[in-house]
């Protein structure tokens, strides 16, 4: 099977808010659903956390390498495109659409064994795991109403971040917290994200020290970036003492740059999120490098439909991987899909086993967020 051309197709006009200093618009671009069209027919989904813009100049730059190759080799040609395109790549636009490729080959090479990613992967360690829902953080008098109808969907873990947390004082930041398990019950997850990665983040070390002790007392499962996400000697430094665990990673691509991380014991949780890591095929090599350090891998999973099919597929092939994130509320995760998610009565999410990564595009949903007709993909 053979790739034939490579198309970008970028999300806007319903783009949820992310938190940041800079928020999102609902015009904004930062989601771009990529198809790899084959000589043969079938079609390859991946998915890029960056905007459709960069997406195409990236596909561009990549086409020489990437036209007529195999469409069902997806480490070789992934690895191929890393490999010349060093200067110009190594992190950033490029390396984000390469992971976007990198998972329509593996949905590719599914289809064509007739095997869920998962088990191509490894093998399928289970067949449900639970998602945490991902909300932003509000005032405190407007969590509650946040958390409960997402709780009333069956949701039972949950993570909050960015927002006004860390951006104001401690009394704000603890009485979002206490809001917040008040409204999930105390059997609930409960996850904290501080959004370090935020322009200009003034969180240090002490504050980072002061918060996670807060923290501890309210129960939450981990704390989601705390610090600068440079800041590798405070991280390291922060983890030996938290009386949390301490999670981060989201913005690294490939395994060579998570490597001084894990090496250094910076991470209780490392969190490489596949749209922009260098898709499975580094995702893989990294949760192998996480346990051999003693670190838990669980995806950062803020981008799309297909971004959590892929979540869902490496999670079964890891068997500490116990967790995925869901973003709650995003049309391109509930309505880009025909086969919609549903929660079980466990809080579970059902492990799709279908060939591929298991998800079938809605084409028209798909036609409305880009606002573009797409008759490559009706056959």
């Amino acid at each position: 099977m053979k790739i034939r051309d490579i198309k970008a197709y970028g999300l806007r006009g319903r783009t949820p808010e992310g938190g940041w200093s800079n928020e999102l618009q609902p015009e904004d671009c930062v989601h771009t659903i990529i198809a790899v069209l084959t000589e043969e027919g079938p079609i390859g989904w991946g998915s890029v956390f960056t905007s459709e813009s960069l997406v195409r100049a990236s596909l561009e730059l990549l086409a020489p390498l990437y036209r007529n190759e195999s469409a069902i080799e997806p480490e070789r040609v992934s690895e191929k495109l890393h490999q010349h395109t060093f200067w110009q790549g190594r992190g950033g636009s490029v390396t984000h659409t390469i992971s976007g490729i990198d998972l329509a080959l593996w949905d590719l090479l599914g289809k064509a064994s007739g095997q869920p990613v998962g088990r191509l992967l490894g093998g399928r360690c289970r067949d449900r795991v639970k998602p945490y829902a991902s909300i932003l953080m509000r005032e405190p008098e407007r969590m509650p109403s946040e958390l409960l109808p997402i709780r009333a969907q069956g949701f039972q873990a949950f993570k909050i971040g960015w927002g006004p947390f860390g951006r104001r004082d401690a009394r704000t930041d603890e009485a979002i917290v206490k809001a917040a398990r008040y409204a999930i019950g105390e059997e609930a997850m409960l996850m904290v994200d501080a959004g370090g990665s935020d322009a200009y983040w003034q969180g240090d070390y002490k504050w980072a020290l002061r918060t996670s002790d807060m923290l501890a007392s309210y129960d939450v499962d981990w704390f989601e970036e705390p610090l600068h996400p440079d800041a590798l000697e405070d991280f390291q430094a922060l983890r030996r003492v938290s009386r949390v665990p301490i999670a981060g990673g989201e913005v690294l691509t490939r395994r060579q740059a998570f490597e001084p991380w894990l090496r250094a014991g910076a991470f209780d949780i490392v969190q490489p999120d596949v749209t922009k890591c260098g898709g499975l095929s580094e995702q893989r090599r990294i949760a192998w490098m996480a346990a051999a350090h003693g670190v838990r891998f669980i995806p950062h999973g803020w981008n799309t439909c297909v971004g959590l099919a892929s979540d869902l597929q490496i999670a079964s092939a890891f068997p500490e991987t116990h967790l995925v994130e869901y973003l709650t509320g995003s049309p391109f995760i509930d309505e880009l899909v025909t086969n919609r998610w549903r929660v079980d009565s466990a809080g579970m999410l059902e492990i799709p086993e279908r060939p591929g990564l298991g998800l079938d595009i809605n084409i028209d949903a798909l036609e409305e967020f880009t606002r573009a007709k797409t008759p490559e993909l009706r056959g």
